[in-house]
Protein backbone atom coordinates (compact mmCIF):
# COMPACT_ATOMS: atom_id res chain seq x y z
CA UNK A 1 0.00 0.00 0.00
CA UNK A 2 1.30 3.47 -0.87
CA UNK A 3 2.13 5.83 1.95
CA UNK A 4 -0.50 8.36 0.84
CA UNK A 5 -3.21 5.72 0.90
CA UNK A 6 -2.11 4.54 4.36
CA UNK A 7 -2.26 8.12 5.67
CA UNK A 8 -5.74 8.59 4.23
CA UNK A 9 -6.89 5.36 5.91
CA UNK A 10 -5.60 6.53 9.32
CA UNK A 11 -7.38 9.87 8.96
CA UNK A 12 -10.65 8.28 7.87
CA UNK A 13 -10.42 5.71 10.68
CA UNK A 14 -10.09 8.51 13.22
CA UNK A 15 -13.10 10.30 11.70
CA UNK A 16 -15.11 7.06 11.81
CA UNK A 17 -14.19 6.39 15.44
CA UNK A 18 -15.36 9.87 16.49
CA UNK A 19 -18.09 11.02 14.06
CA UNK A 20 -18.72 14.39 15.76
CA UNK A 21 -15.25 15.69 14.83
CA UNK A 22 -15.17 18.78 12.64
CA UNK A 23 -12.03 17.58 10.94
CA UNK A 24 -8.70 15.79 10.98
CA UNK A 25 -5.58 17.04 9.25
CA UNK A 26 -2.03 15.80 8.90
CA UNK A 27 0.55 18.51 8.24
CA UNK A 28 4.27 18.87 7.96
CA UNK A 29 6.08 20.61 10.81
CA UNK A 30 6.44 23.56 8.42
CA UNK A 31 2.66 23.95 8.23
CA UNK A 32 1.91 22.38 4.85
CA UNK A 33 -1.10 20.06 4.60
CA UNK A 34 -0.28 16.43 3.74
CA UNK A 35 -3.73 14.81 4.05
CA UNK A 36 -7.01 15.91 5.54
CA UNK A 37 -10.69 15.30 6.09
CA UNK A 38 -12.36 18.57 7.02
CA UNK A 39 -16.15 18.88 7.15
CA UNK A 40 -16.62 22.33 8.61
CA UNK A 41 -15.51 24.33 5.57
CA UNK A 42 -12.10 24.99 7.10
CA UNK A 43 -9.28 25.76 4.70
CA UNK A 44 -6.62 23.00 4.91
CA UNK A 45 -3.71 25.41 4.35
CA UNK A 46 -4.89 27.65 7.15
CA UNK A 47 -5.55 24.81 9.61
CA UNK A 48 -2.13 23.29 8.81
CA UNK A 49 -0.37 26.61 9.39
CA UNK A 50 -2.18 27.22 12.69
CA UNK A 51 -1.52 23.68 13.92
CA UNK A 52 2.17 24.02 13.05
CA UNK A 53 2.36 27.36 14.87
CA UNK A 54 0.74 25.82 17.97
CA UNK A 55 3.13 22.88 17.76
CA UNK A 56 6.17 25.15 17.50
CA UNK A 57 5.02 27.16 20.51
CA UNK A 58 4.41 23.93 22.43
CA UNK A 59 7.91 22.70 21.58
CA UNK A 60 9.45 25.96 22.80
CA UNK A 61 7.53 25.82 26.07
CA UNK A 62 8.37 22.15 26.53
CA UNK A 63 12.05 22.88 25.96
CA UNK A 64 11.98 25.89 28.29
CA UNK A 65 10.57 23.93 31.20
CA UNK A 66 12.68 20.84 30.46
CA UNK A 67 9.58 18.70 29.89
CA UNK A 68 11.12 16.64 27.09
CA UNK A 69 9.76 16.07 23.61
CA UNK A 70 6.35 17.58 22.89
CA UNK A 71 3.59 15.00 22.73
CA UNK A 72 0.46 17.09 22.31
CA UNK A 73 -1.14 20.45 22.83
CA UNK A 74 -4.79 21.51 23.02
CA UNK A 75 -6.55 24.81 22.50
CA UNK A 76 -10.09 25.28 23.82
CA UNK A 77 -12.40 27.93 22.42
CA UNK A 78 -16.01 28.85 23.11
CA UNK A 79 -17.27 26.81 20.16
CA UNK A 80 -14.73 24.03 19.83
CA UNK A 81 -11.22 22.78 20.34
CA UNK A 82 -8.05 22.04 18.41
CA UNK A 83 -5.89 19.13 19.52
CA UNK A 84 -2.42 18.89 18.00
CA UNK A 85 -0.34 15.71 18.33
CA UNK A 86 3.24 15.08 17.34
CA UNK A 87 3.32 12.44 14.60
CA UNK A 88 7.05 11.79 14.62
CA UNK A 89 9.76 14.26 13.82
CA UNK A 90 8.28 15.33 10.49
CA UNK A 91 4.53 15.73 10.96
CA UNK A 92 1.70 16.80 13.21
CA UNK A 93 -1.85 15.54 13.50
CA UNK A 94 -4.55 18.17 14.09
CA UNK A 95 -8.02 17.23 15.32
CA UNK A 96 -10.87 19.76 15.35
CA UNK A 97 -13.63 19.05 17.84
CA UNK A 98 -16.94 20.77 18.54
CA UNK A 99 -17.53 22.25 21.98
CA UNK A 100 -18.33 19.47 24.40
CA UNK A 101 -16.52 16.82 22.38
CA UNK A 102 -15.28 13.82 24.34
CA UNK A 103 -11.65 14.84 24.99
CA UNK A 104 -10.80 11.48 26.56
CA UNK A 105 -11.94 9.57 23.48
CA UNK A 106 -10.24 12.06 21.19
CA UNK A 107 -6.94 11.63 23.05
CA UNK A 108 -7.25 7.85 23.07
CA UNK A 109 -7.92 7.56 19.33
CA UNK A 110 -5.70 10.43 18.14
CA UNK A 111 -2.66 9.36 20.15
CA UNK A 112 -2.86 5.90 18.58
CA UNK A 113 -3.32 7.41 15.11
CA UNK A 114 -0.37 9.79 15.61
CA UNK A 115 1.86 6.87 16.62
CA UNK A 116 0.77 4.81 13.62
CA UNK A 117 1.37 7.77 11.31
CA UNK A 118 4.77 8.36 12.93
CA UNK A 119 5.70 4.77 12.12
CA UNK A 120 4.96 5.44 8.43
CA UNK A 121 7.58 8.21 8.35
Amino acid sequence: MAKGEALRIHIESLRSAIPELKGVLLASNEGLPIAHSLSNGAEPNRVAAMAAAASQLGRRVSDSISAGTLGEISIQGEEGALFVYSAGSKAILAVLSPQGGNAGLIHLEARAAAKDISDLF
